[in-house]
């Protein structure tokens, strides 16, 4: 669906999926460049079809109209935005070139794991702790972890119609939208909407 590089210091795919007899996805993938860095939203309104993305496209509005690195403080802005809603789960994180890390967040069951790129690595170097909790009706204490990351290293966030076991192991070769595209074309539960982004972090672009 996306694919963007150039000088950006990240490229990114995103693949979804409605559910069988939806006319709507409940699942909104969103990515922000920002001065400082990228930040990156996996959005899974809860339940499907109409209600379901009335939801993901609020929070996802906070994410495009008031972006921060402070994940922690974002989260509060969508459970805000959520309030009158069904509520969504959300994972964020924000990659900074200039410091070569990656901080997550994720309430809720949109899994994350980050990919080293080197391809002899096999296993994910990294997994999202995921907190209990629905933005927009209950909030847990949060605190938002971050890891190093190189050049190349891919960020995979997907919903939970997308199986857990997408990144035992996974391939990260080619663009991140074959990446995602190999994801759901293999691991989509059709029972629900589903939904991959995946971001290669490029480190600072010349």
């Amino acid at each position: 669906m996306v694919e963007r590089a150039g000088r950006y210091p990240v490229e990114w795919g995103v693949a979804t999926r409605c559910r069988p007899g939806e006319g709507t996805s409940g699942d909104l993938a969103v990515v922000q460049l920002l001065p400082e860095g990228a930040l990156v939203a996996a959005i899974d309104g809860l339940g499907h079809g109409r209600e379901a993305a009335r939801a993901a496209r609020a929070a996802g509005q906070v994410v495009r109209e008031r972006p921060s690195r402070d994940l922690v403080l974002l989260v509060e802005r969508c459970h805000s935005a959520l309030r009158d809603t069904r509520g969504a789960a959300i994972s964020l994180a924000f990659v900074s070139p200039a410091e070569n890390t990656m901080t997550w967040l994720g309430v809720g069951n949109v899994e994350g794991r980050v990919v080293s790129g080197d391809r002899s690595a096999g296993w994910p170097k990294g997994s999202l702790a995921l907190r209990s909790g629905i933005p927009g009706h209950e909030l847990p204490s949060m605190r938002a972890s971050t890891i190093d990351v190189r050049p190349g290293d891919v960020l995979v966030l997907a919903t939970d119609g997308i199986e857990a076991a997408f990144a035992d192991p996974l391939d990260t070769s080619g663009p991140t939208q074959a990446i995602t595209d190999r994801i759901l074309a293999a691991h989509w539960r059709p029972t629900d909407d589903g939904l991959v982004v995946a971001v290669r972090y490029l480190g600072v672009r010349p």
